[in-house]
C-alpha cells in the first residue's frame, strides 16, 4: 500500500506540473459574441420517441445514501400507463420489477403528462444495470452503472455542469461532455435546467422539451440535482404561488435518507465522496429547517470513509463578475464557518454564466464591529468553482469586475463543463472544458489535494 501510494503520488505529480496551467488571471481567449438562442421545438433532440404512450424524458438519480438504490424518472402523455420498471443485472437474466407512482401538475393554462417516479432498492455495487419502462405499451430499454461500494481509496469520476438551458450553446455543451475522453460516470448538476421561465406564462412545455434533449445523457447516468432561481416558477401575476412547483414534481431525490426534510437539500455519498446540496433559494436562517439540517449533517461525514466532502449549491459565495454580485453573500455569512471547520474540499455553484475557480479563502473573521472584510488564504477553506456556463438562453456574463481579486485564480467568459476525476484519498484531478475547443482540450486544469488526508498548498495563482 505505501509502494503504491508513493508511486502514484510520483505519477500525478508529474502530471500536475506538466499540465500548463492558466491560473492567476483573467483568460485572454475571446468567444466570438453570438447572441443564445433556444432550438426549435422541431429540433431532432426535442423529438418525441415513436410509439404509443412512449416513456419520454427519462432520468435516472441516486435513490438512497450510500448509492445501493436509483430513481427512475419518466413522463407518459397518453395515458398513464405503467409506473412499473422491470430490471435485471448485465450477467443475469433474472429481470426484477419495482413499481412506482405517478402524478401530475398544472401550472397556468398547462397540463401535465404523467410523470412517474420508481425507485429501485438493494441492488450490487460496481455492477451494470438493464432497467425497462413503459410496459404494457411501448417500452424503451436504457442501462446504467452503480458506483462502488463507499471507501476512502475507490476512484470516481463526476461531470460537471450548471445553468444548461436548451440552446445551440447547451447542446454543444452536452455534446462536448459525452465526447470527453474522460467519461464521466455520474453528473453534479448545480441548478437552471430548462429556462422554461424565460417564455410568457413560464411556458412549462419547455419543462418536456428539456427533458427529452437531456435524456441522451440523464437516462445513463445519474445527474444530482440542485435546484436554481429558474426552477423556483414563482409568478403570482398569473396564480402561480408555490414555488419549485414544475420542479419538484419531474426531479427527485433522495432527501429522507440523508435525515432532510425537504427534497431541496440533502446528502449522498458516492464512492469516495460525501457530496451535499444546499439550496440557495430557501430559507436558512438560524432555526430554519435548511440551517437545522446543516448544522447536524456535518458532523456525520467520516473522513476516514469518504475523504471528499464537496458542496453543490446554485448561488455562489465568491463572484468577481459585476452579475449577481454577492447575491450568495448572506449564505456565506451564516455558513462559511463551518465549511472550514469541517475542511470542504470544493464547493461548486452556478449562476454566473461564466467559469471561474478561486483559490483556497475564507472570510470568517470579519463582523460588523472589527471591519476585517478581505478574504484572506486559508489552506482549511475550500476552493470554489463558478460553472454556471452551460449555455442557456441569457447567454454569458462578461462584464468581469477589475482588478481581478487576489483569491481568483481563473476566469473566463465561455460556455463548458467540467470533470473532477478523484483518485484516491489525497489526490483529485479537476479539468475545465471550454465548448470552443475540441474535446480533449483542456482550458483550465488543477490537482486538488485533499483537506483531511493531504493539505498540501496547491494554490495555482503566481506569487
Amino acid at each position: 500500500m505505501g509502494l503504491l501510494y508513493i508511486c502514484f503520488s510520483v505519477i500525478v505529480l508529474t502530471l500536475y506540473h506538466g499540465v500548463v496551467v492558466n491560473s492567476g488571471i483573467t483568460s485572454s481567449f475571446v468567444r466570438q459574441e453570438a447572441k443564445s438562442v433556444d432550438m426549435p421545438f422541431t429540433s431532432d433532440v426535442f423529438i418525441h420517441p415513436p410509439g404509443y404512450n412512449a416513456p419520454q424524458q427519462v432520468h435516472i438519480t441516486q435513490g438512497d445514501h450510500v448509492g445501493r438504490a436509483v430513481i427512475v424518472s419518466w413522463v407518459t402523455q397518453d395515458e398513464p400507463g405503467s409506473s412499473t420498471v422491470v430490471y435485471w443485472a448485465d450477467k443475469s437474466h433474472q429481470k426484477q420489477n419495482a413499481t412506482g407512482r405517478i402524478t401530475t401538475y398544472k401550472y397556468y393554462n398547462y397540463t401535465s403528462g404523467f410523470i412517474h417516479h420508481s425507485i429501485i432498492k438493494n441492488l450490487e455495487f460496481d455492477t451494470k444495470y438493464h432497467y425497462e419502462v413503459g410496459t404494457g405499451h411501448t417500452t424503451r430499454r436504457f442501462w446504467f452503472m452503480t458506483p462502488p461500494a463507499v471507501g476512502p481509496d475507490v476512484p470516481y469520476t463526476f461531470g460537471l455542469m450548471g445553468d444548461l438551458g436548451q440552446t445551440y450553446d447547451s447542446n454543444l455543451t452536452l455534446t462536448h461532455y459525452e465526447m470527453n475522453p474522460v467519461k464521466g460516470q455520474a453528473v453534479l448538476f448545480v441548478g437552471d435546467l430548462s429556462y422554461a421561465d424565460h417564455y410568457t406564462f413560464h411556458d412549462n412545455s419547455r419543462w418536456d422539451s428539456w427533458g427529452r434533449f437531456a435524456e441522451r445523457s440523464t437516462a445513463y447516468q445519474p445527474w444530482i440535482w440542485t435546484a436554481g432561481n429558474h426552477e423556483l416558477d414563482y409568478e403570482p401575476s398569473i396564480g402561480e404561488t408555490k414555488p419549485f412547483k414544475p420542479f419538484l414534481h419531474r426531479y427527485r431525490t433522495p432527501f429522507r435518507s440523508s435525515g432532510s426534510t425537504e427534497p431541496l437539500w440533502y446528502s449522498i455519498k458516492r464512492a469516495s465522496a460525501y457530496v451535499i446540496v444546499l439550496s440557495s433559494y430557501s430559507a436558512y436562517g438560524m432555526y430554519t429547517p435548511q440551517y437545522q439540517w446543516l448544522l447536524e449533517e456535518f458532523p456525520k461525514v467520516n473522513r476516514s470513509e469518504t475523504p471528499w466532502l464537496i458542496v453543490l449549491m446554485h448561488s455562489p459565495w465568491y463572484n468577481s463578475n459585476s452579475y449577481h454580485f454577492m447575491e450568495g453573500e448572506t449564505m456565506r455569512v451564516m455558513f462559511e464557518p463551518w465549511f472550514v471547520q469541517y475542511k470542504v474540499d470544493l464547493v461548486f455553484a452556478g449562476h454566473v454564466h461564466a467559469y471561474e475557480r478561486s483559490e483556497r479563502i475564507s472570510n470568517i473573521a470579519y463582523n460588523i464591529v472589527n471591519g476585517e472584510c478581505t478574504p484572506v488564504v486559508d489552506q482549511s477553506a475550500p476552493v470554489y468553482i463558478t460553472i454556471g456556463d452551460g449555455g442557456n438562453i441569457e447567454g454569458l456574463a462578461n462584464n468581469m469586475t477589475e482588478p481581478q481579486p487576489k483569491y481568483s485564480a481563473y476566469r473566463e467568459a465561455s460556455f463548458g463543463h467540467a470533470t473532477l476525476e478523484i483518485k484516491n484519498r489525497t489526490h483529485a484531478y479537476y479539468n475545465w472544458h471550454r465548448n470552443s475547443d475540441g474535446y480533449a482540450v483542456r482550458a483550465d486544469s488543477v490537482m486538488f489535494f485533499n483537506r483531511y488526508w493531504h493539505p498540501k498548498d496547491d494554490s495555482t495563482s503566481k506569487t
